[in-house]
């Protein structure tokens, strides 16, 4: 706790008092706070929030997937040549339809889906993040919040479109950014990022038409920052050319 501004340390620390067998997580350097619980306290956490800690707003509700969480498609390995830039194999995303990334059958994680609710405390002038991930993988359920804050009625939609995560209690629980025949959730780690079909209009049909898409799969590898390997390098260059000697 060291280091944390005095209203995030008395926060947590009233948030551990109060959530007995919770996890207070305490991000530094900023002191960004989550209270993650268990599925089952998803929504007594919620309104013990709003109603004894003074977090009248919900900002936000998103889902994660921590499918191949950890993974890096990078070989950053340093050497003479310097860095290494090709993507192999069928890593998350880089596969087609039906197909199952790297190792998925053998590297699932205890708990693949979550729910993240983004809290704003106007009053106290605090922000806390409440996290659950739920039960079940196959069909990941966790209670809609929309009772206690109406306004997450939209966010819990595009949390449900893009990962399947089911809002239990959603008055209206629809897609909201991908058409109502969309297969699929595009936000998951097993959805490849070429999607399962594509769309064009048929002249001779006169109507639009899915058709299974026609392009190879494809990655998006984020901006790595890496550790200046100049130096590296250069000694790797001199040892080869004493070598070639």
């Amino acid at each position: 706790m060291s280091g944390v501004a005095p209203s995030s340390a008395q926060l947590a620390q009233r948030l551990n008092e109060r959530f007995a067998g919770a996890s207070v997580i305490v991000a530094q350097p900023r002191g960004e706070i989550t209270l993650e619980v268990a599925p089952t306290e998803w929504l007594a956490a919620a309104l013990a929030l709003r109603d004894e800690f003074g977090f009248e707003q919900c900002v936000d509700v998103s889902g994660v997937d921590y499918l191949s969480y950890g993974s890096d498609e990078w070989d950053t390995d340093v050497s003479s040549e310097g860095f290494s830039r090709g993507v192999e194999g069928k890593s998350a995303g880089r596969f087609r339809w039906g197909e199952s990334p790297n190792g998925a059958a053998d590297s699932l994680p205890a708990r693949r889906f979550a729910a993240v609710a983004h809290l704003l405390s106007c009053q106290h002038n605090q922000r806390v993040r409440l996290k659950t991930f739920a039960a079940d993988d196959d069909l990941p359920v966790v209670g809609s919040l929309c009772h206690i804050w109406p306004g997450v009625n939209w966010f819990e939609r595009e949390a449900f479109d893009l990962y399947g995560i089911v809002f239990e209690g959603h008055p209206d629980l629809r897609r909201i950014l991908t058409d109502y025949g969309f297969v699929g959730h595009p936000f998951r780690k097993d959805f490849p990022l070429i999607g399962n079909v594509e769309v064009r209009y048929d002249a001779e049909k006169r109507r639009v038409v899915y058709e299974p898409v026609s392009i190879d799969p494809r990655v998006g590898v984020p901006r790595v920052i890496r550790d200046d390997a100049r130096y590296q390098t250069a000694q790797g260059e001199t040892a080869q050319r004493g070598e070639v000697k």
